[in-house]
Protein backbone atom coordinates (compact mmCIF):
# COMPACT_ATOMS: atom_id res chain seq x y z
CA UNK A 1 0.00 0.00 0.00
CA UNK A 2 3.21 2.46 -0.27
CA UNK A 3 4.90 1.00 -3.24
CA UNK A 4 5.76 3.30 -5.75
CA UNK A 5 2.61 1.18 -8.07
CA UNK A 6 0.17 2.96 -5.35
CA UNK A 7 1.70 5.64 -5.91
CA UNK A 8 1.06 5.54 -9.98
CA UNK A 9 -2.45 4.56 -9.09
CA UNK A 10 -3.17 7.61 -7.00
CA UNK A 11 -1.84 9.73 -10.33
CA UNK A 12 -3.63 7.56 -12.84
CA UNK A 13 -7.03 8.67 -10.07
CA UNK A 14 -6.15 12.33 -10.49
CA UNK A 15 -5.71 12.73 -14.12
CA UNK A 16 -9.41 10.68 -13.86
CA UNK A 17 -10.72 13.90 -11.25
CA UNK A 18 -8.98 16.57 -14.22
CA UNK A 19 -5.82 17.13 -12.99
CA UNK A 20 -3.94 18.24 -16.10
CA UNK A 21 -0.19 20.00 -15.18
CA UNK A 22 1.94 16.90 -15.78
CA UNK A 23 5.04 18.34 -13.57
CA UNK A 24 2.34 18.33 -10.65
CA UNK A 25 1.72 14.53 -11.69
CA UNK A 26 4.88 13.40 -12.21
CA UNK A 27 6.14 14.96 -8.17
CA UNK A 28 3.24 13.78 -6.56
CA UNK A 29 4.32 10.09 -8.84
CA UNK A 30 6.95 10.16 -6.95
CA UNK A 31 7.05 12.08 -3.40
CA UNK A 32 6.15 9.15 -0.76
CA UNK A 33 3.23 10.62 1.04
CA UNK A 34 3.08 8.32 2.96
CA UNK A 35 6.15 9.31 5.70
CA UNK A 36 4.29 12.34 6.36
CA UNK A 37 1.35 10.33 7.81
CA UNK A 38 1.53 8.83 11.20
CA UNK A 39 2.53 5.39 10.41
CA UNK A 40 -0.78 3.51 11.90
CA UNK A 41 -2.14 5.34 8.74
CA UNK A 42 0.23 4.68 6.30
CA UNK A 43 -1.82 2.23 4.28
CA UNK A 44 -4.26 5.06 3.75
CA UNK A 45 -2.05 7.99 2.53
CA UNK A 46 -2.26 7.56 -1.37
CA UNK A 47 -6.40 7.55 -0.73
CA UNK A 48 -8.67 10.64 -1.84
CA UNK A 49 -9.50 11.21 1.73
CA UNK A 50 -7.54 14.02 4.04
CA UNK A 51 -6.02 12.60 7.04
CA UNK A 52 -5.94 13.83 10.80
CA UNK A 53 -2.24 14.81 11.91
CA UNK A 54 -3.06 15.58 15.45
CA UNK A 55 -3.89 18.92 17.28
CA UNK A 56 -7.26 19.81 14.97
CA UNK A 57 -5.30 19.61 11.88
CA UNK A 58 -5.64 17.24 8.63
CA UNK A 59 -3.45 16.46 5.72
CA UNK A 60 -5.38 17.43 2.63
CA UNK A 61 -6.86 14.51 0.14
CA UNK A 62 -4.09 14.26 -2.64
CA UNK A 63 -6.68 15.61 -5.19
CA UNK A 64 -6.81 18.78 -2.94
CA UNK A 65 -3.04 19.25 -3.01
CA UNK A 66 -2.99 18.67 -6.45
CA UNK A 67 -5.43 21.34 -7.51
CA UNK A 68 -4.24 23.72 -5.27
CA UNK A 69 -0.38 23.76 -6.56
CA UNK A 70 -1.93 23.29 -9.97
CA UNK A 71 -3.40 26.19 -9.59
CA UNK A 72 -0.63 27.87 -8.05
CA UNK A 73 1.81 27.21 -10.47
CA UNK A 74 -0.51 27.94 -13.56
CA UNK A 75 1.98 26.81 -15.97
CA UNK A 76 4.82 28.75 -15.05
CA UNK A 77 8.16 27.92 -13.48
CA UNK A 78 8.06 29.28 -9.20
CA UNK A 79 10.50 30.73 -8.10
CA UNK A 80 9.79 31.89 -4.39
CA UNK A 81 6.04 30.14 -2.79
CA UNK A 82 4.84 31.17 0.44
CA UNK A 83 2.58 28.57 2.03
CA UNK A 84 0.59 29.13 4.81
CA UNK A 85 0.13 26.37 7.68
CA UNK A 86 2.95 23.54 7.13
CA UNK A 87 1.22 20.53 8.54
CA UNK A 88 2.64 17.73 8.47
CA UNK A 89 4.79 19.45 5.35
CA UNK A 90 3.38 17.29 2.37
CA UNK A 91 1.78 20.29 0.82
CA UNK A 92 5.27 21.95 1.33
CA UNK A 93 7.13 19.13 -0.10
CA UNK A 94 4.98 19.16 -3.74
CA UNK A 95 6.12 22.98 -3.63
CA UNK A 96 9.62 22.65 -2.80
CA UNK A 97 10.16 19.84 -5.68
CA UNK A 98 8.27 22.14 -7.98
CA UNK A 99 9.65 25.85 -6.77
CA UNK A 100 13.12 26.96 -6.07
CA UNK A 101 12.27 28.29 -2.90
CA UNK A 102 9.61 27.70 -0.41
CA UNK A 103 9.09 29.75 2.93
CA UNK A 104 6.60 28.03 4.84
CA UNK A 105 4.63 28.63 8.25
CA UNK A 106 3.28 27.34 10.93
CA UNK A 107 0.74 28.16 14.06
CA UNK A 108 1.70 25.17 15.95
CA UNK A 109 5.09 24.02 17.01
CA UNK A 110 4.61 20.93 17.63
CA UNK A 111 3.61 20.32 13.66
CA UNK A 112 6.56 22.55 12.75
CA UNK A 113 8.51 20.14 14.46
CA UNK A 114 7.29 17.21 12.51
CA UNK A 115 7.14 18.98 9.51
CA UNK A 116 11.17 19.18 9.63
CA UNK A 117 11.48 15.42 10.18
CA UNK A 118 9.57 14.71 7.33
CA UNK A 119 10.95 17.08 5.38
CA UNK A 120 14.28 16.06 6.36
CA UNK A 121 13.60 12.51 5.75
CA UNK A 122 12.14 13.22 1.65
CA UNK A 123 15.33 15.03 1.03
CA UNK A 124 14.35 18.59 0.60
CA UNK A 125 16.78 21.38 1.84
CA UNK A 126 15.12 24.49 0.20
CA UNK A 127 12.33 24.88 2.34
CA UNK A 128 12.19 27.89 5.01
CA UNK A 129 10.14 26.88 8.44
CA UNK A 130 8.80 29.96 10.40
CA UNK A 131 6.62 28.75 13.81
CA UNK A 132 4.25 32.25 13.73
CA UNK A 133 0.65 33.64 12.86
CA UNK A 134 0.17 32.80 8.92
CA UNK A 135 -1.89 36.45 8.67
CA UNK A 136 1.09 37.81 8.83
CA UNK A 137 3.30 36.32 6.48
CA UNK A 138 7.05 37.02 5.64
CA UNK A 139 7.22 40.87 4.40
CA UNK A 140 10.63 40.81 4.73
CA UNK A 141 11.60 38.13 2.01
CA UNK A 142 8.12 39.08 0.09
CA UNK A 143 7.38 39.23 -2.88
CA UNK A 144 6.69 35.62 -3.89
CA UNK A 145 5.07 34.21 -7.02
CA UNK A 146 2.59 32.18 -5.43
CA UNK A 147 0.72 32.49 -1.49
CA UNK A 148 -0.94 28.91 -1.07
CA UNK A 149 -3.28 29.07 2.06
CA UNK A 150 -4.34 25.42 3.61
CA UNK A 151 -6.80 26.61 5.97
CA UNK A 152 -9.62 28.56 5.52
CA UNK A 153 -10.41 32.31 5.77
CA UNK A 154 -13.52 34.49 6.00
CA UNK A 155 -11.52 37.29 3.88
CA UNK A 156 -8.60 37.32 1.56
CA UNK A 157 -5.86 38.60 4.40
CA UNK A 158 -4.52 41.75 3.35
CA UNK A 159 -0.88 41.48 4.34
CA UNK A 160 -0.72 38.21 2.19
CA UNK A 161 -2.18 39.56 -0.94
CA UNK A 162 0.37 42.81 -0.62
CA UNK A 163 3.09 40.35 -0.13
CA UNK A 164 2.31 38.85 -3.77
CA UNK A 165 4.41 39.58 -6.59
CA UNK A 166 2.68 41.26 -9.99
CA UNK A 167 0.97 38.23 -11.79
CA UNK A 168 1.68 36.30 -8.70
CA UNK A 169 -1.19 33.77 -7.08
CA UNK A 170 -2.56 33.60 -4.03
CA UNK A 171 -4.87 30.05 -3.69
CA UNK A 172 -6.43 29.84 -0.54
CA UNK A 173 -10.15 28.48 1.09
CA UNK A 174 -12.56 30.99 2.28
CA UNK A 175 -15.67 30.41 3.95
CA UNK A 176 -18.74 31.34 2.57
CA UNK A 177 -21.85 30.74 4.87
CA UNK A 178 -21.72 27.08 5.91
CA UNK A 179 -19.85 25.97 2.71
CA UNK A 180 -16.18 26.67 1.95
CA UNK A 181 -14.65 27.24 -2.11
CA UNK A 182 -11.12 27.73 -3.53
CA UNK A 183 -10.49 30.76 -4.34
CA UNK A 184 -7.83 32.78 -7.05
CA UNK A 185 -6.58 35.75 -6.16
CA UNK A 186 -4.43 37.32 -9.00
CA UNK A 187 -2.20 40.51 -8.94
CA UNK A 188 -2.90 42.13 -12.04
CA UNK A 189 -1.60 45.86 -13.48
CA UNK A 190 -4.94 46.62 -12.43
CA UNK A 191 -4.83 45.11 -9.61
CA UNK A 192 -6.39 42.36 -7.91
CA UNK A 193 -8.38 39.84 -9.71
CA UNK A 194 -10.72 37.34 -7.69
CA UNK A 195 -12.02 33.66 -9.10
CA UNK A 196 -13.95 31.14 -7.12
CA UNK A 197 -13.17 27.26 -8.12
CA UNK A 198 -13.97 23.98 -6.17
CA UNK A 199 -15.94 23.45 -3.39
CA UNK A 200 -13.40 22.26 -0.41
CA UNK A 201 -13.28 21.36 3.66
CA UNK A 202 -10.48 23.12 5.21
CA UNK A 203 -9.77 23.59 9.00
CA UNK A 204 -10.27 27.57 9.93
CA UNK A 205 -7.52 30.19 9.98
CA UNK A 206 -6.90 30.83 13.78
CA UNK A 207 -4.85 33.74 14.62
CA UNK A 208 -1.38 33.61 17.22
CA UNK A 209 0.54 30.66 17.70
CA UNK A 210 0.50 27.42 19.73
Amino acid sequence: MTSPRTRLRMVGRLRGQGIRDETVLAVMGELPRHIFVDEALASRAYEDMSLPLGFGQTISSPHTVARMTELARNGRALTKVLEIGTGCGYQTAVLARIARQVYSMERIAALIRKARKHLRDAGIANVHLRHGDGHVGMPEVAPFDAIVMTAAATSVPKALAGQLDRGGRMILPMASGNAQYLYVIERTDNGLVERRMDPVVFVPLLPGVG
